[in-house]
């Protein structure tokens, strides 16, 4: 009872036309970029974080989110129409949705994709209800041991779940601590790998980095690639679902949103680990007949539900704990930093119109992004006309006014250069920026934790295994490591990950 009151006074908060607009832009630019190949939601979040910070903090991240999860409808669209995935997480939306399209079923296939997302957002929305607060009231026990272990066990996982090289992985997560550790040290007051100049000394810019790594360089990369976006002429005719439609998705979507709400919550995974594991899954146990790969509707319902159940669950782990799942929810945790809001488990107690309009605010978002989707695919399909050498010039600008209105220093300009030269020789090396990003933002917050640590305990490193919760993360980090060094397992993961 005490939840549905919770939701009651968020739908309270959700409700003000303030925040009902902030919402409906979000989901609308999420949309958008879903439907625009080649910028994702990161790169969006990263782009629009400046502009957030006149903002309030549940408005902004009302907003940001709206970007987030909007991004995996939008996704979808020309997944199935052209055959290019807007978004990561709708690759594997391609192989039934665009034959369903190539044998003039379009129309059913985008309508499943938006009711399963729908479902699955709804049911996604009352597991962070019902799960974020009993594992917030878990985390108020937790000292810097417990916290700074935590960390080591999260990175582990996202480097586990990378995506390519494991040695690889380890090596940008370290490169994303060491950045992290650049400005002045928070006990001595020394600035570190400040190389004399005075501009570092508050660190290197959350937002330049952002930018670089998900927003520039992802457009440098999609200009080495031919225009190869083909409008969809062909007409979409009805966009429902038949009843017969709806009868063979349902428990392919179900089982999508069951999936995908587990996976978004575990360091490393969210929208695109979900979205595969469905459609793996869905095509182990479906009924005959299966039509996998030939347009068969369960492989468009299974991960589209997926992808958006863990986009939104991944938001658990955040909001309770301070980890990030994901580059997303690290970019989330950066807007909840400059915002002078500590992550963490006192974010429910102590802004609760903070923590329950935001999920809240997801059930707002789904029904605005099912009204968006179903009548607006026309529009959205136009919006693929765009040519990329108009749409890429205005990013770049676009990212240059951002960093810049962050403390109108011109070095921030310069410092997102340097950055995205890093970002794109780093991507020639097929190094996956992800593990950067969540080593940048837990680097500073696990040597503040150890430090801590250290000083209670005199020193004496021990207390990191002396504690039970400390010593069961750090052990359950060393197993994930020691496993992924045996020589079969880490075959079976490069061909999982490959696929």
């Amino acid at each position: 009872m005490e939840t549905l009151g919770n939701l009651a006074f968020g739908l309270g908060v959700a409700l003000t036309w303030q925040h009902l607009i902030y919402c409906f832009v979000g989901c609308f630019l999420g949309t958008l970029v879903g439907v625009l190949p080649g910028i994702g939601p990161v790169a969006t979040v990263a782009m629009l974080l400046p502009f957030t910070f006149g903002l309030g903090p549940a408005p902004a991240l009302i907003m940001l989110a709206g970007i987030y999860y909007g991004a995996q409808y939008g996704g979808s669209t020309t997944a199935i129409l052209v055959n290019i995935p807007g978004e990561s997480s709708s690759v594997i939306t391609t192989l039934d949705g665009h034959q369903m399209a190539r044998r003039g079923r379009a129309g059913p296939a985008l309508g499943i994709a938006a009711i399963g997302s729908f479902i699955a957002g709804c049911i996604a929305t009352l597991v962070v209800a019902f799960f974020a607060p009993p594992l917030a009231e878990l985390a108020l026990k937790f000292g810097p041991a417990e916290y700074f272990s935590l960390m080591v066990f999260g990175l582990i996982a996202a480097v586990v779940l990378a995506r390519g090289s494991v040695i690889k992985a380890i090596a940008m997560v370290c490169f994303g601590i060491l950045l992290g550790l650049v400005g002045t040290d928070v006990n001595s007051g020394t600035i570190r790998f400040g190389f004399g100049q005075p501009e570092l000394t508050d660190g290197i810019g959350f937002v330049a980095l952002a930018m670089a790594f998900f927003g520039i360089t992802d457009v440098v990369a999609n200009l080495e690639h031919k225009d190869k976006s083909d409008v969809y002429g062909e007409r979409l005719g009805r966009v429902l679902p038949s009843w017969e439609d709806m009868r063979v998705s349902f428990w392919s979507i179900m089982r999508g949103t069951a999936l995908g709400s587990i996976l978004g919550i575990l360091p490393g995974g969210g929208a695109l680990l979900a979205s595969f594991a469905a459609y793996m899954f869905e095509k182990k146990i479906a009924k005959p007949p299966r039509t996998f790969g030939e347009g068969d509707i369960r492989g468009v319902a299974a991960p589209e539900s997926a992808n958006n159940a863990g986009a939104q669950t991944s938001f658990i782990p955040m909001l309770t704990l301070g980890i990030p799942s994901n580059p997303t929810m690290a970019l989330m945790i950066g807007a909840l930093m400059i915002q002078g809001i500590a992550p963490g488990p006192q974010v429910m107690t102590e802004r609760p119109e903070l923590f329950w309009g935001l999920v809240a605010s997801m059930w707002v978002g789904n029904l605005m992004l099912l009204v968006l989707n179903l009548p607006l695919i026309g529009l959205w399909v136009k919006l693929l006309a765009v040519p990329y050498r108009l749409l890429y010039p205005a990013i770049f600008v676009f990212c240059c006014i951002g960093v810049f209105t962050v403390d109108a220093k011109i070095f921030d300009i310069y410092m997102l250069a340097g950055l995205s030269a890093v970002a794109y020789v780093l991507f020639k090396l097929d190094c996956e920026p992800a593990p950067l990003i969540l080593g940048f933002i837990l680097g500073p917050m696990m040597e503040e934790q150890m430090r801590r640590a250290m000083m209670i305990n005199f020193g004496d490193v021990t207390i990191f295994l002396s504690r039970p919760i400390s010593a069961a993360f750090l052990i359950a980090a060393a197993v994930m490591m020691l496993l992924i060094a045996l020589p079969a397992l880490r075959a079976k993961r490069e061909v999982a990950m490959q696929e």
